[in-house]
């Protein structure tokens, strides 16, 4: 048999990616699981470490999360965001850098990492559905269906609850939606919940709060952004609408900073826009190879987490890896946590939630289950 032309016979079988290969998350020094508490040690609020070593310490601080803005979206977009630009080289202490979300970055992880400055290894929130080992059902952490205890799924505390037992002012400001939300409760509780519908309301609000106290640590949040992308697309009018408004935002918050105050503008997570086709949407319940030996599918198109039938985990590893192995990182449980996917270490009650496989897109592609 000839082969092809231009084709060496050690091309039929690319080697897959490496688990070791992927890149890692800034644990420990800068990620959003250290942000706030890097900014509550900066405050001595006992328990927390400066692990940012950029930021400079202040007595005010706040942290304005803006789901589903990423990194390279904003740079991208520098005429609709004038405001957000002009502050890019003051990222991270003037380096001009950001920080990282953890794996994986979506937003009911993120959230839980910037709340509690844990890594989702600690947290126990690794993914948008993870499988709960009490009831071997699928878990959508962000819905929090199906209902579970949350103090049991999350135990450890908040950095805003260790902020008010310091006696710093902690704060909370949001859409009156998620004032009592159980990701609220395991991942935000512990200051003043103050809800108010409208952006600027939000930030008047928050800018309020900030000038409470001598000390306060004050969150705020905005979702309309994730909203319009996961909607109509990043590079949407009415995306760029939602950017041109959030920039307006932040910068009605800066100007009313009271004395002593520091502004944090982070994301839980970016985004990108998958075409329509068959060669970046890949159809799980299509294909008989990914299926067998799968009990369930948790994660999310970009993150899966695979959960075997008992006996089948090794084949599913080495069958998801020859079929997806070129676009994702594919990896055991085991590999996952030794290259520091979900952190430097998993608790023993978060270990069996993740998946016997686990898989992260490289490429622009999705993993999606049609049925």
């Amino acid at each position: 048999m000839v082969p092809p032309p231009h084709t060496a016979w050690g091309d039929a079988h690319p080697q897959a990616l490496a688990p070791d290969s992927a890149p890692l998350p800034e644990y420990g020094t800068g990620s959003l699981a250290d942000l706030l508490p890097t900014l509550a040690a900066g405050m001595g609020v006992p328990g927390t470490t400066a692990a940012i070593p950029e930021l400079t310490p202040a007595d005010r601080n706040c942290v304005f999360l803006i789901d589903g803005l990423g990194w390279q979206q904003l740079r991208a977009h520098p005429e609709e965001a004038p405001f957000l630009t002009s502050l890019l080289g003051s990222s991270r202490g003037g380096t001009g850098r950001p920080i990282t979300a953890g794996y994986p970055a979506t937003t009911a992880t993120s959230l839980a990492s910037v709340g509690t400055g844990l890594p989702p290894g600690a947290h126990g929130l690794p993914g948008y559905t993870v499988r709960n080992p009490d009831t071997g059902e699928l878990m959508n952490q962000l819905r929090w269906q199906p209902w579970s205890p949350p103090g049991a799924w999350q135990p450890y505390p908040t950095v805003f609850e260790l902020a008010r037992r310091a006696g710093v002012h902690a704060a909370q400001v949001s859409s009156p939606t998620f004032a009592n939300t159980p990701l609220t409760k395991v991942a935000l509780s512990g200051g003043t919940f103050v809800g108010k519908l409208s952006g600027e309301e939000r930030m008047d609000a928050a800018a309020g709060q900030l000038a409470a106290a001598d000390r306060a640590l004050v969150y705020t949040y905005y979702a309309e952004v994730d909203g319009a992308g996961h909607r109509f697309g990043v590079d949407s009018d009415t995306w760029r609408g939602q950017l041109m408004y959030i920039d307006r935002l932040v910068q009605r918050l800066a100007e009313q900073l009271p004395p002593r105050s520091a502004l944090y503008v982070t994301a839980d997570h970016g985004m990108i826009d998958v075409p329509f086709d068959e060669d970046h949407r890949i159809d799980f319940d299509e294909d008989w190879e990914l299926k067998a030996g799968v009990a369930l599918l948790g994660g999310e198109g970009r993150a899966r987490h695979v959960y075997a039938v008992p006996g089948a985990a090794n084949d599913v590893l080495t069958c998801w890896r020859e079929v997806l192995g070129e676009q994702f990182w594919v990896a055991s449980r085991d590999e996952a946590i030794a290259a520091g996917w979900f952190g430097p270490a998993v608790d023993e009650r978060v270990y069996p939630r993740l998946g016997d496989v686990v898989a992260a897109a490289r490429d622009d592609v999705l993993l999606i289950a049609s049925a």
